[in-house]
């Protein structure tokens, strides 16, 4: 038996609900999460792109033990070669921070991203995923092919209009459009003509990219209840991807002092910021991201800020210090519930997503 809110996004990628977990990369320990959400009827993503391939590879296989429903793959689409040329400009500010931390001080030949993308996507199909989802771009004719030959459906990150046209036309199954209120890295693009990306709130975005392209819209950007699934469905989307909503879930594997700062957080604790990647990305304001907002002094491009502020960040993590973590968060953080199981947030959004559209039927 289908659910009631059974939509054209469900039929697409073979799920029950259209509830997307966000593929957020860099949390610990996601197998559980990831299943949890499939096996509740929406779809699960491992947000994979900093894994090594064979990490990739492992943790595919222990959600394929923990469920048989489908599970996507987050990637970046598009990472550049690693731009050090303002190195000794950017350092000094870290080395401060190192110093509080008790960190080493590096040099430019100690910074190097990288590049696991063809490992990564090998992976994918070696491993037969179902589904891959795409941040900073799209893929090329030859990787596209590949995966239409496997059966593999394709999910882009647009945060304006023309992003997800250019995404249908590329071979994109449907498209998320992640609306300014959403945490974690925008999905745009292109950042070299507006350092912080294109910025265009959920409630204005939806609609306009859905009256723009024939495939599956999914919204994002805030979304923390059945309230919002109601509302972007009336909006024209066949779906929501939501990420800050699971992090303090039961299965989470997101760090005790992250969740304590999400659940310690309001709508006005978030802010944009490119500190610790070099890319626009939202997360609550902490002491690293005030250090770069009051410096004149801008990050290095990712991904050699990213690079080299992960000692910075791993090191913060192990001194339960959240004044210099990436705290990717949303604006919907009030919302947050403490210790829920996943697969009852995916009920729960479902059960007030129909009361909501029931009550505007009658």
């Amino acid at each position: 038996m289908t659910d009631p809110l059974y939509t054209d996004l469900c039929e697409l990628l073979g799920i029950r609900r259209p509830v997307i977990l966000a593929g957020m990369a860099g949390i610990a320990n996601m197998a559980p999460l990831v299943s949890a959400v499939s096996e509740a009827g929406g779809l699960g993503t491992l947000g994979a792109a900093y894994l090594e391939p064979e990490q990739m590879r492992q943790v595919i296989r222990e959600i394929k033990k923990q469920t048989s429903a489908p599970f996507a793959v987050n990637l970046f689409a598009r990472v550049e070669p690693d731009d050090l040329t303002r190195f000794d400009e950017v350092n000094p500010a870290l080395n401060e921070v190192r110093d509080s931390l008790g960190l080493a001080h590096p040099s430019h030949m100690d910074i190097r991203t990288p590049d696991l993308f063809e490992g990564q996507f090998a992976v994918l199909l070696e491993e037969k995923v179902p589904i891959v989802s795409l941040a900073f771009g799209l893929l090329n004719e030859s990787y596209t092919s590949r995966a239409k030959q496997a059966g593999m459906k394709i999910i882009a990150t647009a945060t304006t209009v023309e992003e997800a046209i250019q995404a249908e036309q590329a071979g994109c199954d449907a498209i998320v459009a992640q609306g300014s209120e959403a945490g974690g890295h925008r999905g745009t693009f292109d950042t070299t003509i507006r350092r912080m990306g294109a910025n265009i709130g959920a409630m204005a975005l939806v609609p306009q990219i859905a009256d723009s392209v024939r495939i599956p819209v999914i919204a994002a950007g805030g979304i923390m209840d059945g309230r919002g699934l109601a509302a972007s469905l009336m909006l024209g989307a066949s779906g929501v991807q939501m990420g800050t909503r699971f992090l303090t879930s039961q299965e989470s594997g997101a760090h005790p002092a992250y969740k304590q700062a999400l659940l310690n957080s309001t709508e006005e604790s978030t802010v944009l910021t490119d500190a610790f990647s070099g890319r626009p990305a939202r997360g609550v304001d902490n002491a690293f991201i005030r250090l770069w907002q009051n410096s004149p002094v801008a990050p290095l491009p990712f991904p050699a800020q990213n690079t080299l502020t992960r000692e910075i960040r791993n090191a913060a993590a192990r001194q339960n210090n959240a004044e210099y973590m990436a705290l990717w968060a949303g604006q919907g953080t009030r919302l947050l519930t403490e210790g829920q199981k996943a697969g009852e947030i995916v009920e729960q959004v479902m059960r007030e997503a129909s009361e909501k559209l029931s009550a505007h039927r009658k």
